[in-house]
């Protein structure tokens, strides 16, 4: 009983100390500051500066919280959806402040014992509010490059020293106080290949207006071996995607040389035909396009007086110039799911059974694109088949009834906390709460159009 009632005094406690706080809010934001110069304006931005810090610091606990909840208070997974849907922030960060507030939190062993934050001066700043989020990020990677034969003493050191200039630098000049103690501390750059293995990463960046992407990241030592040998091979005169160039023309500068070597390795693997299946049919490049636009770029291909129609779109949400999608077309062979131009449906049907055929994904590639829970971004690639009506609930395997869901949303359908129901050739979601709503984050032509979700 007593729980409960320190629970509800809790409750009342916090939300009187948020009323308060918002009743703040509104009188500064009532209160004109154009008359009270810029001595006091600093004034004004230090402390505002420093509550957002502190208010920085609370929201960590409450993710640490949300991240490990007590028994009773329902899953992870059930908070970190609640969170994305109330706070409209992305699953990226949600993850992000989740596994920092596990680092700056004390936590319990599976003995029920407790654990002291791993980062305890960094953990101690975030709660006073004497540090900002651009101080969290420097001083997290300045600990995270250190090797691990750096004794555990110097690494509390090095995070005891960064925290103390933290409140006198800014990020800028703690990131290369970091990079010197660093080298400090490492000076012969000794890495085992656990620290390789930690470090590696690559990351492909958003599309942009013109196609490229941007690619960023660290080799480990086996795969630079790899891409070398690629790189060598691709020299001038050789593996030229300009198929016109002649051989003592290569115009490429050494960096393109590189990427052509990179999308002749990428290619090369795919054709072989060697690396295995994704969800049901070989790894390959899964194309989607109109039955219409594809004749015209047939034609443009040859007249130059056709306009090229738009970009086709790739399993993993990028657009394809047409021109791309046939040079590709005409070296190898790949999944091309083409819908008719009127009915928009797709020329090739699914067959019953249980688990989705490589033709029926097929098919959700070209309709969904990705995703259909609404607003959720994940393209076709990272997506499970999902039944509108349960397998379990006698659910059928057929082209009409199966759509694409993430591996979370595909969870939280199955688990009955969505419920699916298809609407005019798509899916609708609800939580049983409200009318079903289709995701147009796929369809920007419907974004555009300003279209409403299908009727029930």
């Amino acid at each position: 009983m007593a729980t409960v009632v320190g629970a509800v005094a809790a409750r009342e406690q916090v939300c009187a100390a948020l009323d308060a706080i918002d009743a703040a809010q509104a009188v500064l934001r009532a209160t004109p500051t154009d008359l009270v110069g810029n001595t006091f304006r600093i004034d004004i931005a230090d402390r505002l500066e420093t509550q957002e810090r502190v208010n920085r610091g609370l929201m960590y606990r409450i993710f640490g919280e949300l991240a490990e909840p007590p028994d009773g208070c329902g899953s992870i997974a059930e908070a970190r959806a609640a969170v994305w849907k109330r706070l409209r922030i992305t699953p990226r960060e949600i993850t992000r402040r989740c596994r920092l507030a596990a680092r700056i939190r004390p936590r319990r062993s599976l003995t029920g014992a407790a654990i002291p934050p791993e980062l305890p001066a960094l953990a101690t700043a975030v709660e006073a509010g004497s540090i900002g989020e651009d101080h969290i990020r420097a001083i997290c990677q300045a600990v995270d490059v250190l090797p691990t034969s750096v004794p555990p003493a110097d690494v509390a050191d090095t995070e005891t020293a960064l925290v103390s200039h933290a409140s006198r630098v800014d990020s800028g000049v703690l990131t290369k106080i970091g990079q010197r103690i660093a080298d400090h501390l490492n000076p012969d750059g000794l890495f085992s290949d656990r620290d390789r293995a930690r470090r590696r990463s690559l990351t492909l960046g958003r599309q942009g207006p013109d196609g490229m992407s941007k690619l960023t990241g660290l080799l480990d030592p086996q795969t630079r071996a790899y891409f070398e040998a690629v790189a060598a091979a691709v020299r001038p005169g050789r593996h030229n995607p300009d198929a016109a160039a002649p051989a003592a023309g290569d115009s490429r500068s050494p960096a393109q040389r590189c990427h052509d070597a990179l999308r002749l390795a990428l290619s090369t693997a795919i054709a072989s035909g060697k690396l295995g299946t994704h969800r049901g049919h070989p790894v390959t490049v899964v194309i989607t396009t109109t039955l219409a636009e594809l004749n015209q770029a047939a034609h443009a291909a040859s007249d130059p007086s056709v306009p090229m129609p738009p970009p086709a779109l790739t399993g993993g949400g990028s657009r394809l110039p047409m021109r791309d999608l046939i040079a590709m077309a005409a070296q190898s062979i790949h999944y091309l799911a083409v819908f008719d131009d009127h009915t928009k449906r797709p020329l090739y049907l699914g067959r019953q059974k249980r688990i989705a055929t490589a033709d029926q994904r097929l098919i959700c590639y070209a309709r969904d694109r990705g995703c259909t829970r609404p607003n959720c971004l994940e393209p076709g690639y990272h997506c499970e088949v999902h039944h509108s009506t349960p397998w379990a609930h006698g659910g059928r395997t057929n082209a009409d009834e199966l759509f694409f869901a993430c591996g979370c949303d595909h969870t939280d359908a199955t688990d009955g906390h969505q419920q699916t129901i298809p609407t005019n050739g798509r899916l609708g979601w609800t939580d049983g709460t409200t009318p079903p709503q289709v995701n147009h984050a796929h369809h920007p032509e419907e974004l555009l159009r300003g279209d409403s979700d299908p009727p029930e």
